[in-house]
């Protein structure tokens, strides 16, 4: 399973935004990494580095490789509608995104790590695939023998469901893939018009 596992905060800090999650070393130093710190003066940014600056955000934020992404946007292409609103539709039904969205974990990494161990349940199913597909009506839960791990308690005490595409039963720790989202619910600052028109080059 190919993933990213080079220094988290530097990459926070190349995009000025904490998609990692909370990041301290982005709170001290919210300018971009380099020797010549925050006064070094930078060169007007071309239209495709702005583009293919969204599209790392997107694969960062995602734990995605570059594959593995361009495919999901050929995917994206072939279906009906906006191809950009559909990638990001494909990238949230990703099953480790999913269990992240629903609480299970507390990041994206420890999500796919969760999947990767087989803790993770689809439709009754073990699933130990973070990139798997998830449909409208899936049910995604945790195994009954899994549900005691300290990192899973953690994250879904006091969980609130704050995604309408996702419904959540903290009773049985099963969660309920409603519908693909709609983009203005999708709360990651990604633009991803841009990552449309850098691959349309």
């Amino acid at each position: 399973m190919a993933r990213y596992t080079g220094p988290r905060s530097k990459i926070a800090r190349k995009f000025q935004e904490p998609i990692f999650g909370p990041d301290k070393a982005l709170e001290r130093k919210n300018y971009a990494p380099g020797m010549h710190g925050p006064n070094k003066r930078r060169g007007k940014e071309s239209e495709y580095g702005i583009q293919l600056k969204e599209k790392q955000k997107a694969k960062y934020t995602y734990g995605i490789l570059e594959r593995q992404f361009a495919k999901t946007f050929v995917e994206a292409t072939r279906k009906k509608g906006v191809t950009g609103e559909t990638l990001m539709q494909l990238l949230e039904a990703r099953l480790d995104n999913t269990v992240f969205r629903l609480g299970i974990a507390p990041t994206r990494s420890a999500a796919r790590q969760l999947v990767g161990h087989r803790h993770i349940t689809v439709n009754g199913n073990v699933v130990n695939i973070p990139s798997y597909r998830l449909r409208p009506g899936d049910m995604v839960a945790v195994r009954e023998k899994s549900k005691s791990l300290e990192v899973v308690q953690d994250s879904v005490q006091g969980q609130i469901n704050k995604y309408p595409w996702l419904e959540w039963d903290a009773g049985s720790m099963t969660g309920k893939f409603v519908a693909f989202p709609e983009r203005e619910n999708i709360p990651e600052n990604i633009k991803e018009q841009l990552i449309v028109e850098l691959y349309s080059k």
